[in-house]
């Protein structure tokens, strides 16, 4: 039986989810239309992947810090913070023109989508207590990370075809201008702590995080690759022995001694880097080879928005049946089986049977699973941690995402040449099943085996 919420609670809730979407919409909004914006500013390949990665890069690498500041500063004001970033950086993306600007502003867009991301999670725990109320609220968090990346895709194209790539950054200005208005008269403040953050331990994240995903994507095509991938191991090394030592770290690694909650965050990262790979390669296939424009190709992918949204609004109620754990490996089973069956799509295939169909699948199984790893990567957290555990939880999302791409555009490469897209295709989407298959692997080890929650995490 669920409780209802009470009209504060609701209204943070409600407040939470739109910032949250936003932020999670910007990751694919701009997919379908990279054809465009490739177009039009004369962008290289490697150029056009980093318009998607200086958004996850930074997104993930300042989360951290995102989420520390939050705790010091008090989480509302974080939060305000993040939103005159975010649309602010959304008004110099739809501004941009050239591939530099493109690329820095998406970056600063990212920085804003820091700190605001960490801080709806850590709102949301603070406003509405712990039991039926908070599974119930955190379940809704969860789907609204896969249904915003799937409606971004639509959103994209709509834009792309309609008027320009650029109005779907433009509309986040008046949004995050309004959601500022609301939030400053309907939020409470939160309670600062007493602290300090790790600048150094933010700045060594960031370059690791950013030699890592560069390093990747100079694989197939340079020899200094291995240098930034070693400069990228050295750097998150000395990271992690600078939280084990400062005495406030941006990520303490006390969060990850849970079993339930670091088996959640590694295979958000696998389940991630296997969508953002979907996401990129079939937006380019549609358009490439099939002929899709913009619009179509966000429209084709209606059939996993659809399926989405449906598994969304079910998740609650299967894991309160199943568990967690058992949910979670059912939307797994589904998203392996949809993407194996789409990695044969080929230049010739029916869209219906090779496309739509396996779309259906991958709907279902993100739609299962975002909401059981965001539960299990909250488990049994400590209020104190709250807001560094929420920054895990987007870490693990964002820089899953763009290590994913990097090696799913590196593979593809490899594999089957630069200039074979529908090749590269099916080869960078075996590669996300390569991915799920891990994910799958890590949660019937660490997160199936612990206590059936079944809605009892929070």
């Amino acid at each position: 039986m669920q409780t209802k919420f009470t009209k504060y609670e609701f209204t943070v809730l409600a407040i939470v989810l739109v910032s949250y979407f936003m932020t999670v919409l910007d990751v694919s909004v701009v997919i379908t239309a990279l054809p465009n914006i490739q177009s039009e500013l004369h962008l290289s390949t490697a150029n056009l992947t980093w318009v998607q990665n200086a958004y996850t890069i930074i997104f993930g690498g300042l989360l951290l810090l995102g989420g520390r500041l939050g705790d010091i500063m008090g989480r509302k004001q974080i939060f305000d913070l993040g939103l005159i970033i975010f649309g602010l950086g959304s008004l110099l993306v739809g501004l941009a023109n050239s591939a530099t600007w493109l690329i820095i502003a998406r970056g600063f867009q990212g920085a804003g989508a820091a700190a605001l991301a960490p801080s709806t999670l850590a709102l949301l725990m603070d406003s509405i207590p712990a039991g039926s109320k908070r599974i119930r609220a955190v379940a809704d968090y969860g789907a609204v990370a896969g249904i915003g990346a799937s409606l971004g895709l639509v959103i994209g194209g709509l834009f792309a075809s309609l008027l320009s790539w650029r109005y779907a950054f433009f509309v986040n200005v008046p949004l995050a201008i309004g959601m500022f208005i609301w939030a400053s008269k309907a939020v409470h403040a939160t309670k600062a702590q007493k602290g300090s953050f790790d600048g150094i331990g933010s700045l060594l994240s960031l370059l690791g995080m950013v030699s890592l995903v560069y390093g990747i994507l100079l694989i197939a095509d340079s020899s200094t690759a291995w240098y930034w991938l070693i400069a990228a191991v050295i750097l998150l090394a000395l990271f992690i022995l600078r939280e084990a030592k400062v005495t406030q770290p941006i990520m303490p690694l006390r969060v990850f001694k849970n079993r339930e909650r670091t088996g959640a965050y590694l295979a958000r990262m696998l389940f991630l880097g296997a969508m953002m790979a979907f996401w990129f390669f079939i937006t380019q296939f549609l358009q490439k080879i099939y002929g899709f424009s913009p619009l179509l190709a966000g429209i084709g992918f209606f059939p996993m928005t659809i399926a989405n949204f449906i598994s969304a609004l079910q998740v609650s109620r299967w894991t309160a049946k199943f568990g967690n754990g058992l949910t979670l490996v059912g939307g797994l089973v589904m998203t392996i089986i949809g993407m194996f069956w789409l990695s044969f799509a080929g230049a010739h295939g029916n869209y219906i049977l090779m496309i739509a169909l396996p779309m259906i699948l991958i709907g279902l199984g993100q739609g299962a699973a975002l909401s059981p790893l965001t539960i299990a990567g909250i488990a049994e957290i400590e209020p104190r941690d709250a807001g560094a555990a929420s920054g895990v939880v987007n870490v693990a999302h964002q820089v899953g995402g763009s290590l994913g791409l990097a090696i799913s555009v590196v593979l593809g490469s490899t594999l089957a040449g630069a200039n074979d897209l529908v090749s590269r295709t099916d080869w960078a989407l075996r590669g996300g099943v390569g991915f799920l298959l891990l994910a799958l692997l890590l949660t019937m080890v660490l997160i199936v085996p612990q206590k059936k929650r079944g809605g009892q995490n929070g």
